[in-house]
């Protein structure tokens, strides 16, 4: 039985990772792998039990789920209302050099609040109007890409996995913040000072501007679109300190938080009257705009990973790494590494399954309390996994959602990445997890 099911996981996992050349939607390899893989732990696991521990894992999910639909939609509802425009506006620098590090900057930033995806596409669509050069541009687009999944790792909020494993309580969202900021800076500024230097010092083409106001949405005013912005963000990060003030889990915030802004969206289309309904950008409307595809992607993949978890196979996995391998930062590294080749969920979805959330006395109760330390809540593992599997992403353009976007909207090829790219990106990496351990070293 533990074979199959994880020969069936194995099989699953290639066509995810083939989907451009087998042409079957990876939502949909997901969703069969997950029922294929419960169907086989029914059928020959005869526990009876089976069925409550499918109920569990399927509310476990569920909370993630809803918490990044909630997620999606103020970020899409954001961006039908021309609020990112707002941003882009201000970069007003022509020198290369300086835009590259703003660029690199600003994205870091925004990623913690948004997903590293709908940041690299409004990042990438800026470039396209500021840097003509193509060779220029996929430079500029690959530490985009670099940027945006390291802003993801210090932010609760920021990446499926930061939030994954802050929903589940393996991190706390002020402690990850404290401790990965640095880290994660490290891992973009490193990168995009050497990648400065593949930059001519010298300033693009002027851009007109002039025509800024026209790029927002029919009926959408520039107050309107500054305000949804503002009012975005602030229902974002309002998701975290409802959860430190109520202790209700993240996905509470989120419902409270886009039920709020359909209220307010709901009122200020009211009393828009003369404004015809078909451009009106209401929550209804963009919720049907939601990428359900990636919603049904996560759903198979963590009910996938949950049942391997049921059936003891990643605790065995777990008890073989502790044996053999032994070292927090090697164990987590490597899952960094991996997390180029493969998508990161299904890697930390696994490691929490592998690794349950300690409490002081099974610490204290251990055979070696000084490494299962790194187990508790905000320990050393959970920090380490968060970045690693975050930035490792920015190894490969194929690595992360974020670099998939980017290649294709610029078309970056493959090669070219592996060969100017990888490199600058695993010194990041590596100048990273060596702050955590001076960071560790130190007692922070």
């Amino acid at each position: 039985m533990i074979q199959t099911m994880i020969l069936l996981f194995v099989a699953g996992y290639v066509f995810i990772a083939l989907e451009h050349k087998v042409k079957i939607n990876k939502s949909a390899i997901a969703l069969l792998m997950g029922g294929a893989i419960w169907t086989v732990l029914s059928l020959w696991g005869h526990d009876r039990s089976i069925a409550d521990q499918l109920v569990e894992q399927l509310g476990d999910t569920c909370e993630i789920l809803v918490f990044l639909i909630g997620a999606m939609t103020i970020v899409d509802l954001i961006d039908s209302h021309g609020g990112f425009l707002v941003i882009t506006q201000h970069i007003t620098t022509r020198n290369k050099r300086k835009l590259l590090w703003l660029l690199s900057i600003i994205t870091f930033f925004m990623s913690a609040a948004l997903d590293n995806m709908t940041t690299t596409i409004i990042m990438v669509m800026l470039l396209r109007r500021l840097v003509s050069d193509q060779r220029d541009r996929w430079v500029f687009a690959s530490l985009i890409v670099i940027a945006a999944n390291s802003g993801g790792a210090w932010s609760p909020i920021g990446d499926v996995t930061t939030i994954m494993l802050w929903m589940r309580g393996n991190v706390s969202a002020g402690v990850l913040i404290y401790n990965l900021f640095l880290p994660a800076l490290v891992s973009v500024v490193v990168p995009t000072a050497i990648a400065a230097r593949y930059i001519r010092n010298e300033n693009v083409s002027p851009v007109d501007t002039s025509a800024e106001d026209a790029l927002l949405p029919p009926g959408v005013s520039p107050r309107l679109s500054r305000f949804m912005l503002v009012i975005g963000v602030a229902a974002l990060l309002f998701v975290p300190v409802f959860k430190s003030l109520t202790g209700l889990p993240p996905y509470m915030g989120m419902m409270v938080s886009l039920g709020v802004i359909w209220i307010i969206t709901e009122i200020i289309y009211d009393r828009k009257r003369n404004l015809e309904e078909s451009i009106q950008n209401r929550v209804s409307k963009v919720l049907k705009h939601i990428d359900m595809s990636t919603i049904l992607f996560f759903l198979g993949i963590l009910m996938a990973v949950g049942a391997l978890q049921s059936a003891g196979v990643l605790t065995d996995m777990a008890d073989w790494l502790n044996k053999q391998v032994h070292e927090v930062y090697a164990i987590a590294g490597v899952i960094g590494l991996l997390s180029s080749v493969v998508d990161n969920v299904p890697l930390v979805a696994a490691c929490m399954g592998m690794y349950p959330v300690l409490d002081a006395a099974a610490v204290a109760a251990s055979a070696d309390p000084a490494y299962m330390q790194s187990f508790v809540q905000d320990g050393l593992f959970w920090h380490m996994l968060t970045y690693c599997a975050g930035v490792g992403g920015s190894l490969l353009i194929i690595g992360s959602a974020a670099g998939v976007v980017a290649m294709g909207l610029e078309k970056i090829n493959f090669g070219w990445y592996l060969q100017k790219i990888t490199l600058l990106a695993l010194a990041g990496y590596l100048a990273g997890m060596l702050i955590i351990w001076l960071e560790n070293l130190a007692g922070f």
